[in-house]
C-alpha cells in the first residue's frame, strides 16, 4: 500500500529528520468511542443548571493525547436529537476532506441515531502540539461540546518537567439555538451579538481534567468531578519548569491571560514550535492555542492568582451580572494563603508575525490572490448579516466536497458551488487578503492548512506605508498559525500552498459570526482530488439521504456548472437611494401638490382656467424639467 505523502500545510513534504518521527510503520490506531449525548443540570459556573451536549452522558467531554506514531480512530454515535459532527481543529486530514467535520461543506452531518468513524492520519500530518476538537454543526459547541487534544511527538524542542492543559472558555446560561434567534433578528438590526454570562478556567493532565480543590463544594454533581474557576488550581513544585497549554474553546469572548508572581516565555502557537520569547501576558481569541513556559518559585510560603480576563470591548455591552475577570490558583502549599496582584497596567495583543517558529519553512512566490473584505450590515430581510466582499454565506445543499467529486471537469467551475467559493490550482501559492471593515476584531481559521502570515496593516484603506505596507517577499521564516485575530480596520495576508486536495472552510471562529455568514469555501485541487473519491466512506452517502440531502452535482443538486435553482441564496444588501417606484410615487405627490396649490392660488385670484387645463401645464412643465436631466435631482438625463 502507499503511504501519503507527509505535508507542512505549505509544501506538502517535511525534512528528513522530522519525516522519521511520524512514520506510521511506527505506530498504530488510538481509538476512542464518543456517545454524543444530551447532559441535564451542569452548572460548571455555580450560577444556573442547564441542558448541555457531552459525551458518553458525562460533562465536559474528555480530553484527547495522542501520539504522532499513531493515527487517531474517533467512533462517533449521535444520541441527540439533530444531526451533529466533530471536527478536529488544526487537523490537515491529507486529501480526506470529507474527515474534516464541517457541515455542509465535507459532510451532511450524522443523523440522530446513525455512527460515523473519523479518522484523524496524525501519524502521517507532521503533526504535533496544542489542538481541540468541537462540534461544526448548528453552533453545538456553544452547547459544550468541545475538548482539548493534545499530539506528543517522540521528543519535544523544549525541555520542561511538567505539562498542563488550560481551557478558557465562554458561557451561556441559555442554549445556542435559542440565543441564536435573538441574534438573527429584526428585533435586534444592529447585530449584538449575545454576551455570556460566564466566563470558565479548567485544567486538564494525562487525558483527565483536574478535581476541584480539596474542601470546595461544586454547585452540581455533573460537574462535580472537575474543578472551574476559583475551585480550580494547578499543583506546583518548587524549582520545576511547566509547559502550559492555553486554550480559548469560546464561542465569542477573547481573553487577557496572565500568572501573578510568575514569567511566562511563549514556545508554542498553534501547533507551531517557535523560540522562546518572553511575555508578561498572553492574548488569546477565539480557536487560538499557545504553549508558555513557567519556571516554578522557590518560595512555597504563599499561592498565586491566574487571571483570565475576557476581552469585554468585544461585547456591545457589559451586563452588571457578567464577572468578565476569572481566576483560578497555583497551589504550592495548600495552607498558605493566595497572592492576588490584581488588574495589570494595560492588555497588549501577542504580536504573532514577531515570533519565529524552530523548523524554517521560507515563504514561497504566490501566483494566486482572493481578496475578502469583511462588513456587517442590516440587510434587506431585516437582520443584521456578516459578509465577505458584499455577499452572506449560505450552506450549499450538496456539501462542497461531494460536488468536487462528482462534476467531473465541471468541478473546475466556481460557479458550481454557489457564491463565497474560489477553486484554487494544485500547487498554487494563494494569497488570502483578509480587510477587516468592521468595527470589531474577527479571528479566521482555515481548515485543512496552517498558513503563514506574510503581511499586517494597520490600515487597509490608507496609502501610507507606515500604517499599510507593502508585502516584503523572500521572507526566511515567517510565523505559520491556522488561528489569526485581525482587529478594526487592519488586514492580514495568508499566504497557503495548495497541496492538499479536497475542500476547506476559511471563516470567522466567533460562532455567531460564522451563523450570520462570515465564511467562504476553498476548492482545492478539484481534479487531483477526484482521484480519492473511492476513498469516501459510504455512511457519508447514507447520512446525506438520511437527511433528504443530495449527494452529488453542483451546489444546488443538479448536473449543471451553472444551474444554481433551488440553492437558498441572500438576504442581500439593500438597495439605497431613490427606486423606480420611490421616484413614481414622489412624482405624483408633487404632481397632486403642484395642481392643488396653482388651483388655490388661481381661484383666489378669479382666474377661470380649469383644473385639466392647469394639469395639461404642470405636466408640460414637468416633463421639460426631465428632459434637462432634472426632476428634483432624482433623475438623470441619459443619452
Amino acid at each position: 500500500m502507499k503511504l501519503p505523502a507527509f505535508r507542512t500545510g505549505l509544501s506538502g513534504r517535511l525534512p528528513l529528520f522530522l519525516a522519521t518521527l511520524v512514520l506510521p510503520v511506527l505506530g498504530g490506531v488510538q481509538e476512542i468511542w464518543w456517545n454524543i449525548t444530551y447532559v441535564q443540570d451542569a452548572s460548571p459556573d455555580g450560577l444556573f443548571q442547564r441542558r448541555v451536549i457531552g459525551v458518553n452522558n458525562t460533562w465536559p467531554p474528555p480530553p484527547v493525547e495522542v501520539n504522532t506514531t499513531d493515527s487517531l480512530l474517533v467512533h462517533v454515535t449521535n444520541s441527540i436529537d439533530v444531526p451533529t459532527t466533530l471536527h478536529h481543529h488544526g487537523m490537515f486530514f491529507n486529501s480526506t476532506s470529507w474527515m474534516d467535520g464541517a457541515m455542509g461543506v465535507s459532510e451532511c452531518g450524522i443523523p440522530p441515531g446513525a455512527q460515523f468513524d473519523y479518522v484523524v492520519p496524525i501519524n502521517a500530518s507532521g503533526q504535533w502540539g496544542t489542538y481541540w476538537v468541537h462540534a461544526h454543526a448548528s453552533g453545538q459547541y456553544v452547547d459544550g461540546l468541545r475538548a482539548p487534544v493534545v499530539i506528543h511527538p517522540p521528543k519535544e524542542v523544549h525541555e520542561y518537567d511538567e505539562e498542563f492543559t488550560i481551557v478558557l472558555g465562554d458561557w451561556y446560561h441559555q442554549e445556542h439555538a435559542v440565543l441564536l434567534k435573538q441574534f438573527i433578528s429584526i428585533a435586534n438590526p444592529g447585530g449584538a451579538e449575545p454576551v455570556p454570562d460566564s466566563g470558565l478556567i479548567y485544567f486538564a493532565q494525562d487525558g483527565k481534567y483536574l478535581a476541584p480543590i480539596e474542601g470546595t463544594t461544586p454547585s452540581s454533581e455533573v460537574t462535580s468531578a472537575v474543578g472551574f474557576n476559583e475551585n480550580a488550581t494547578l499543583p506546583f513544585q518548587p524549582g520545576k519548569t511547566y509547559r502550559l497549554r492555553i486554550l480559548n474553546a469560546s464561542a465569542f469572548s477573547a481573553f487577557f491571560f496572565w500568572i501573578d508572581g510568575h514569567d511566562m516565555r511563549i514556545i508554542e502557537v498553534d501547533g507551531t514550535d517557535v523560540q522562546e520569547s518572553p511575555i508578561d501576558l498572553i492574548s488569546v481569541t477565539v480557536a487560538q492555542r499557545y504553549s508558555v513556559l513557567v519556571t516554578a518559585r522557590n518560595d512555597t510560603s504563599s499561592n498565586w492568582a491566574i487571571h483570565a480576563n475576557m476581552d469585554t470591548d468585544m461585547f456591545d455591552t457589559v451586563p452588571d451580572s457578567l464577572n468578565p475577570n476569572i481566576t483560578s490558583s497555583i497551589t504550592y502549599d495548600s495552607k498558605a494563603s493566595i497572592t492576588d496582584l490584581g488588574f495589570v497596567d494595560a492588555y497588549h495583543d501577542v504580536e504573532d508575525t514577531s515570533l519565529v517558529p524552530i523548523i524554517e519553512i521560507a515563504q514561497p512566490v504566490a501566483t494566486k490572490t482572493i481578496e475578502l473584505e469583511v462588513t456587517f450590515d442590516t440587510l434587506d430581510d431585516g437582520t443584521n448579516r456578516a459578509m465577505f466582499n458584499q455577499i452572506t454565506y449560505n450552506s450549499p445543499l450538496t456539501p462542497a466536497v461531494l460536488s468536487e467529486m462528482t462534476l467531473g471537469p465541471n468541478a473546475t467551475v466556481e460557479s458550481a458551488y454557489g457564491p463565497l467559493s474560489f477553486v484554487v490550482d494544485h500547487m498554487d501559492v494563494v494569497d488570502i487578503v483578509v480587510k477587516n471593515g468592521d468595527a470589531g476584531k474577527h479571528p479566521f481559521h482555515i481548515h485543512g492548512h496552517k498558513p503563514m502570515i506574510v503581511g499586517r496593516s494597520q490600515d487597509y484603506t490608507s496609502d501610507d506605508p507606515a500604517l499599510n505596507p507593502p508585502i516584503v517577499e523572500g521572507q526566511k521564516n515567517p510565523i505559520r498559525r491556522d488561528t489569526i485575530q485581525i482587529p478594526s480596520m487592519n488586514s492580514a495576508t495568508l499566504r497557503v500552498v495548495a497541496d492538499n486536495p479536497g475542500v476547506w472552510f476559511f471563516h470567522c471562529h466567533i460562532e455567531w459570526h460564522l451563523e450570520a455568514g462570515l465564511a467562504v469555501q476553498i476548492i482545492e485541487a478539484p481534479l487531483q482530488a477526484q482521484q480519492f473519491v473511492d476513498r469516501i466512506p459510504t455512511a457519508l452517502y447514507d447520512h446525506c439521504k438520511a437527511l433528504d440531502k443530495p449527494i452529488s452535482g453542483n451546489a444546488a443538486g443538479l448536473a449543471s456548472a451553472t444551474d444554481l435553482k433551488g440553492l437558498p441564496l441572500g438576504p442581500f444588501p439593500q438597495r439605497l437611494g431613490w427606486r423606480p417606484k420611490g421616484i413614481g410615487a414622489m412624482a405624483g405627490c408633487v404632481l397632486a401638490a403642484v395642481v392643488g396649490m396653482m388651483s388655490v392660488v388661481w381661484y383666489a385670484l378669479g382666474g377661470h382656467i380649469t383644473e385639466e387645463e392647469m394639469e395639461h401645464e404642470v405636466r408640460e412643465a414637468l416633463a421639460a424639467k426631465e428632459k434637462r436631466g432634472k426632476f428634483f435631482g432624482l433623475l438623470k438625463k441619459t443619452s
